[in-house]
């Protein structure tokens, strides 16, 4: 029996790898499931049950993320080959040889081999979440249920091009902040180690008192050049325990919530989640996805853990039987626009 390196991560938000034995990757996905593992990656050992391949792991490391471009691209033609009648399994493998990104083809042929397993193309899907979001995987399992997957292949071209388009304006309306931010910590290098140490050598040989802000500046700039590799190593040693704590759930909630919060770039943030969330519970009720099931998708898809609690709030009020009006507005996340347009959506039946 074939030996599989996998990647996963436990309920807690924690990743975790390791090695399994199985008949193919499809039974050691399945496997992880049970025991509550969602598996992110998934490869066969080269050599059978020896030790995991090195050099694969080097690969699985460098390794680029798929460009929300190929995706697209991907989407639109699945959805014109189905449309033209090609049968799936000689779309994908089409689609395997024509795609320009190496872990995209990767990804497409085990799915491929999945479906020729005797399951399901969301099943395939799901077996690739650094691929394949939660989105992608659930809209496409309504459209094989209901038998409209080309439309849902469409729906998912324009929510993707959206998605890209919200990402680039993000990044333009960030650009500024960010180049005043890497501005002033130059100045404050060059002011440190350059121009403080210079009229420090000046005004000593005065012979006076200094005034107290002006000896602050004075030991900083001989702090920083004296024991500036301390300073360097601090900083990546904060930023390095920031990251491993923002990977822990509560780390991201806290994290999350703080940006909305930040000056200037926190609105942009508020407007992304916000825009995220419209967009998203707009694709996954027009492709028949239930409500409290399309709610429980938008909260993981949103970008942002603070707001997807929030989300996910709505989603237990609206089990207990209140509408969708009733719970954004106790969740006081909304804007009255959003508010006023859910309430006349759920009047009129067209939310």
């Amino acid at each position: 029996m074939p030996t599989f390196c996998y990647r996963g991560r436990t309920p807690e938000g924690e990743t975790i790898t390791g090695t399994l034995e199985g008949d193919s990757a499809s039974a050691v996905a399945d496997e992880l499931s049970r025991g509550q593992i969602t598996p992110l990656d998934i490869s066969e050992v080269a050599g059978g049950g020896g030790g995991p391949d090195l050099s694969a792991w080097i690969r699985r490391l460098w390794r680029k993320r798929v460009p929300l471009e190929d995706l697209i691209f991907f989407t639109r033609q699945m959805a014109t080959l189905l449309r033209a009648g090609v049968p799936l399994l000689r779309a994908l493998a089409g689609q395997v040889e024509s795609v320009p990104n190496e872990r995209l083809a990767e990804a497409l042929q085990g799915v491929r081999e999945t479906i020729e397993s005797g399951r399901t193309l969301a099943d395939g899907l799901e077996l690739y979440p650094d691929v394949f979001s939660e989105i992608y995987v659930h809209m496409v399992r309504v459209g094989e249920t209901s038998g409209n997957l080309v439309e849902v292949f469409n729906r998912l071209g324009g929510y993707l091009e959206q998605e890209k388009d919200t990402r680039d304006r993000t990044k333009q309306a960030l650009r500024y902040p960010m180049l005043v931010v890497i501005a002033i910590a130059v100045a404050f290098v060059i002011l440190n180690v350059v121009v403080i140490p210079k009229f420090a050598g000046l005004f000593s040989g005065f012979g006076t008192q200094l005034p107290l802000p002006t000896r602050i500046l004075i030991g900083i700039s001989h702090f920083t050049r004296s024991y500036g590799w301390l300073l360097l190593i601090g900083l990546i040693a904060a930023f390095y325990g920031l990251r491993r704590y923002i990977q822990t759930d509560a780390g991201r909630q806290v994290w999350d919530r703080w940006k909305l919060r930040l000056p200037i770039v926190g609105d942009i943030f508020y407007k992304l989640a916000l825009a995220r969330f419209t967009r998203t519970f707009a694709t996954t009720t027009h492709s028949g996805v239930p409500v409290v099931d399309g709610l429980t998708v938008v909260s993981r898809a949103v970008g942002n853990r603070f707001v997807g609690d929030h989300v996910a709030a709505m989603r237990e009020g609206i089990e207990r039987g209140d509408s969708l009006y009733n719970t954004a507005r106790r969740e006081g996340l909304f804007p009255l626009t959003v508010l006023q347009m859910i309430e006349v959506g759920e009047e009129t039946g067209a939310v």
